[in-house]
């Protein structure tokens, strides 16, 4: 799948643009790569590849004008789960797009009532804890509140996301506490700059 330019940029290009006014607003809304085992230190079972393609500001997000939504690719390998998690501001679409199913589970945040919402872009009724399985070209909107999580199954998927305004510093709550960045223990030179990275350049700059 074709990828915006800055996907192919390795660590030192991230780092020779980063002072530049153009590379600015792409570090600014957090547009690149990002890995994650979510603290769990297993990242075959618990964790998740993504690309975040396009976002806008909280600024943005706050005024409700400018670029008020946001996109990201999603990698999971088979069996590979991201863990159960709602977000407080954010409403979200999940589609899958290629691969095997993706299956998806939402629960409310109090008690067990009906979730309801798109699924396909047909309104439904999701049980709680019912299992969604979102077939390629298919979808499910998660709404902001409603806790989620989801699984490859059956062979790797590739996933998008879109959402409103993306904020994964302070708009992940996970109902089993976990880290959204969690620290990387590198073995090999980094040869990309992962999305956490940004803040310490930005503070730099």
């Amino acid at each position: 799948m074709p990828l915006p330019g800055f996907a192919a940029w390795s660590r030192a290009d991230w780092l020779a643009a980063a002072p530049t006014p153009a590379a600015r607003p792409a570090l600014e809304r957090g547009l690149g790569w990002d890995v994650t085992d979510f603290g769990r230190g297993d990242f075959d079972r618990v964790g998740l590849v993504l690309c975040t393609l396009r976002n806008g500001t909280l600024a943005e997000r706050d005024s409700g004008s400018g670029q008020t939504y946001a996109e990201k690719l999603l990698v999971a390998q088979n069996g590979q789960e991201t863990p159960m998690h709602l977000h407080r501001r954010k409403a979200e679409d999940i589609i899958n797009r290629g691969g095997a199913a993706l299956v998806v589970e939402l629960r409310p945040e109090t008690g067990d009532g009906d979730i309801i919402t798109l699924v396909d872009g047909l309104e439904r009724a999701v049980r709680a804890g019912e299992s969604l399985h979102v077939e390629p070209g298919q979808s499910v909107q998660v709404p902001a509140g409603v806790y989620h999580r989801f699984w490859a199954d059956g062979g790797a998927v590739l996933a998008g996301e879109v959402s409103a305004v993306n904020d994964d510093v302070d708009d992940n709550l996970f109902l089993d506490p976990s880290p959204r960045y969690p620290s990387v223990d590198e073995d090999a030179p980094a040869r990309y700059l992962l999305v956490s990275e940004y803040a310490e350049l930005l503070a730099a700059g």
